[in-house]
């Protein structure tokens, strides 16, 4: 008996807390800079500072957890480089709530204030949740932690934009850009969110000049109509051939001109267009090409300036009210149809947004995405699953220039000054004097950069960049980035080109996107809806390693995960099963076993031993191969049937007798070496997937030293085809007699009489060398091994590739009594079934339940269905032996 013992249960949060301390204590999660070994790196997608941990960061951080761990295992020298973003719109909207709490906001304080105020709020709070991605068990390396507003990643942010600007890509102008009211600040494409609403479309009639008729347009903003500088046709379109050159403009009484240009509609509304080059991006397009005037009539705070005469002052929304009131009484709004159309809102305050122009600065991105596509075409950075290459190639080659200023206070503040003079200066020091003038009187822009620019740079600034630090020629280009499709084009697309622009090679090789965590009925997580599931809720409830192995588990390539605490509750039960088999196992092995088993004699093998050591090998190749592919859930399901269903079902039940009889020091020693020699690897196996328990079992090992961290990634035995033939028939017929058991409705504690016939002589052979194990594990009294011959009387049958197995059970049931029962099942089965068929046969049912209900009656069907079939099977059997 090994002093060694485990406790009867597993308590995961004493272990889990114990043993993340002592990861931490020894370094264990720390790369090197230089080493002999091969290098493999990853950086977390910064995770903002204002972040709670979600399921999002839950799948996300596994996942890259898995690939460290097992890469370290694998002899790598691993960097998992940690950090948060400062997350500029969203952590400057938690400090001003605070503010305003107090009755204060950030122009009361100002600038210099409010941003120590930020910092402030950063260093109190700014850690919660890279607590909590410990709590996940990640093993980044925290002593390296970055922060894309500390002052490394400040001085890449600014020899960037000033290398950009000199290059003629990074440029400043007048353009209409996405615009939040709320936040006040401009937005990029991609930070706006598309809601379809249910609106209208007002058909207004613009006046020809002479008063003879008029154009219809069609417009969802009528309130825009006040900064109209033109209406356009199609040149094309006929009915506009000999239109006027002029119309009055509807209620600010000034002629506009009517122009002609190809991007018009023919097919919308009436084929003429009002263009507002101020308040639409592409009549901004349009405005450009014939010199239009602009007009701002909605101003940054979304209500109306003084070029919206009589309707200055009024909220945007309110303004369209009063537009619409003013054209019906000038008997101008011609018709009013419901019209659903998409809607931007602001991705952080959910704000409707607003098209402005604005003065803003923008990367010129078409040369820079040119690398970035090419890098992918060729393969150089592989992105898995591949549907999501079309998407990526669909969004490069219709890449718009990057509006990179925020008006606001939070973030990497753009390094350009204005002097009195008129003069623009772009340095990556402040400047002290004009370079035109001589003056001292300069002004920096007050506008930040958008957070996603210090993000891009996230490969190579995290590691050193601008110098040329050995950690960035070891560890750059990275292995892989592990990230969700949301981010796509926020941030791995920026990567790939400021990665290619800077340091001439891709940020990565390989891009995972990994899929969506939906609710059990496949819904999308909101509070709205009331189905978020708190990963630190489930931690709590079930423990760490489950909740990781679940979500690795169901981690399909391009398939949304559907969780559910019972899914998790599913895999504490795997947990407490590898608890239980460990504690069993270390019942029968001493602190010698590990010396003992250096070299295991191959002459003391049994089948089951030769079995679980050939079935061990193709699990260390199988799971190791799905890791490699990012084929997570295969590695978790390959894991989960080997301990389960062959190291515990099978193998532990057929060592038992060894173990615990008199079958000899040698065999018995031969059976604990290989016993603790497959625990020992699996538990290395499954460590990447469930690192406490396996750091906890590991520990309680015979013979084993430091962490499991540090052990070698186990090698394999060599598979043997023959021996896992031969392990099949013998599992084959021992399940054939627990299925005949369980159908005929015969205890399992009753011994039973069996009978084996077989033509292959091989297969008796084998049957018989190993006859003891199947009298155990089937619970029989006797076992016949014969050549076929003629069925034996009132028997259950059941067949393998090379056997018949017979049990005779007469005198063992009564067959007229279980007749009637299965009859009396299948008459119960029978009513369940019509009730259900009833339910799905209601066409009300059918079109009113939410489809996830519908599935799950159709699921109770089918399950009704094979659970009637299956016992009319047994019914027949038995009326057979009659």
């Amino acid at each position: 008996m090994s002093s060694n013992t485990l406790k009867k249960g597993y308590e995961p949060h004493d272990v889990e807390k114990r043993w993340y301390d002592f990861w931490e204590q020894e370094q264990l999660f720390s790369a090197a800079d230089k080493s002999p070994k091969d290098s493999y790196s990853i950086v977390i997608p910064p995770p903002n500072v204002t972040g709670v941990l979600h399921m999002g960061h839950a799948l996300n951080i596994t996942l890259q957890d898995i690939l460290c761990r097992f890469r370290r295992l694998k002899g790598d020298n691993v960097l998992w480089m940690p950090g948060t973003d400062h997350a500029g719109i969203a952590t400057q909207n938690v400090v001003e709530k605070k503010l305003a709490a107090d009755g204060l906001d950030r122009h009361q304080v100002g600038r210099e204030k409010f941003v120590a105020a930020v910092w402030e709020w950063r260093k109190e709070y700014g850690s919660a949740i890279i607590n909590q991605l410990k709590r996940l068990g990640a093993s980044c390396d925290w002593e390296r932690e970055r922060f894309t507003m500390d002052e490394g990643l400040s001085l890449a942010v600014r020899k960037v934009f000033i290398r950009l600007y000199e290059e003629g890509l990074i440029y400043r102008g007048s353009y209409i850009i996405n615009w939040c009211p709320r936040c006040n600040t401009a937005l990029a494409d991609l930070e706006v969110e598309h809601e379809d609403l249910d609106g209208h479309l007002w058909h207004i009639r613009y006046p020809f000049e002479d008063g003879k008729g008029g154009l219809i347009v069609a417009t969802t903003r009528p309130e825009t109509m006040l900064g109209d500088t033109a209406v356009a046709v199609n040149p094309d379109d006929e009915r506009y051939a000999d239109t006027a050159d002029r119309v009055i403009l509807p209620l600010m009484n000034r002629t506009i001109p009517v122009i002609k240009d190809k991007y018009v509609d023919t097919a919308f509304g009436t084929g003429a267009l009002k263009v507002t080059p101020a308040h639409d991006p592409n009549d901004f397009e349009i405005g450009k090409r014939h010199n239009l005037e602009t007009v701002k009539v909605i101003g940054d705070t979304g209500i109306m300036t003084s070029e919206a005469g009589k309707f200055e002052g009024l909220d945007r929304f309110a303004c369209r009210d009063a537009v619409v009131e003013a054209l019906k009484k000038e008997g101008l709004l011609e018709s009013v149809e419901p019209y659903s159309h998409g809607v931007g809102h602001c991705y952080r305050c959910k704000t409707i947004v607003e098209p402005n122009l604005s003065d803003q600065w923008f990367v010129s991105v078409k040369p820079l995405a040119e690398k970035a596509i090419t890098a992918v075409e060729n393969g150089t950075t592989k992105i898995i699953p591949e549907n999501w290459k079309k998407t990526y190639f669909e969004w490069m080659y219709n890449i718009r220039d990057w509006c990179i200023s925020r008006q606001i206070w939070w973030g990497h503040q753009i390094p350009a000054w204005t002097c009195r003079c008129g003069e623009l200066i772009v340095s990556a020091d402040d400047p002290t004097a004009c370079p035109a003038c001589g003056s001292d009187d300069l002004t920096q822009d007050t506008d930040v950069l958008d957070t996603w620019f210090s993000s891009a740079l996230w490969p190579f600034s995290t590691m050193g960049w601008p110098e040329q630090t050995p950690l960035l020629k070891t560890f750059y280009p990275t292995s892989v980035l592990v990230t969700g499709f949301d981010i796509l084009f926020f941030w791995v697309a920026r990567m790939m080109m400021m990665g290619l622009h800077f340091m001439d090679d891709v940020p990565f090789s390989d891009v995972y996107v990994h899929a969506l965590v939906r609710d059990e009925n496949g819904e999308k997580m909101s509070k709205s809806k009331g189905n978020v599931i708190d990963p630190l809720t489930v931690i709590e409830k079930y423990g760490t390693d489950a909740f990781r192995l679940t979500l690795a588990a169901f981690a399909a390539q391009g398939r949304d995960i559907k969780m559910s605490e019972k899914r998790v509750e599913g895999y504490m039960h795997f947990i407490n099963k590898i608890w239980n088999a460990a504690r069993f196992s270390l019942m029968h092995l001493d602190n010698e076993a590990a010396e003992d088993s250096a070299e295991i004699n191959p002459d003391n093998l049994s089948l089951p031993d030769r079995w679980i050591m050939s079935r061990f090998s193709r699990t260390v190749e199988t799971a190791s191969l799905a890791i490699d592919e990012y084929r997570f859930n295969d590695a978790a399901s390959t894991l989960y049937n080997f301990v389960w269903h062959e190291f515990c079902d099978w193998y532990l039940e057929a060592a038992k007798p060894v173990l615990y009889g008199d079958f000899g020091e040698e065999k018995k020693g031969t059976s604990k070496a290989v016993l603790e020699k497959v625990l020992t690897g699996t538990l290395v196996l499954l460590h990447p997937f469930i690192p406490f328990i396996t750091e906890e079992i590991w520990h309680k090992m015979p013979g084993t030293i430091g962490s499991i961290m540090k052990a070698d990634f186990p090698e394999s035995f060599g598979n043997d085809p023959d021996v896992e033939k031969r392990m099949a028939l013998l599992t084959g017929i021992i399940t054939g007699v627990r299925n005949i058991r369980g159908e005929m409705n015969i205890s399992p504690s009753f011994s039973l009489d069996v009978i084996v016939q077989s033509s292959d002589e091989s297969a008796r052979q084998t049957i018989k060398e190993n006859e003891d194990i199947i009298v155990n594990l089937a619970r029989l009294k006797s076992l016949s091994i014969e050549p076929p011959g003629e069925k034996p009387k009132s028997s259950a049958t059941a067949v393998t590739d090379t056997a018949t197995i017979f049990v005779p059970l007469e005198g063992i049931i009564d067959f007229a009594k279980e007749v009637k029962r299965l009859e009396k099942e299948i008459g119960k089965i029978s009513g369940e079934l019509k009730g259900v068929k009833k339910k799905l046969g209601n066409d009300g049912f059918l079109n009113k339940a939410p489809e996830h209900v519908v599935e799950k009656v159709r699921e109770k069907e089918s399950a009704l269905v094979k659970r009637q079939e299956k016992i009319q099977a047994n019914l027949d059997k038995v009326k057979s032996m009659l």
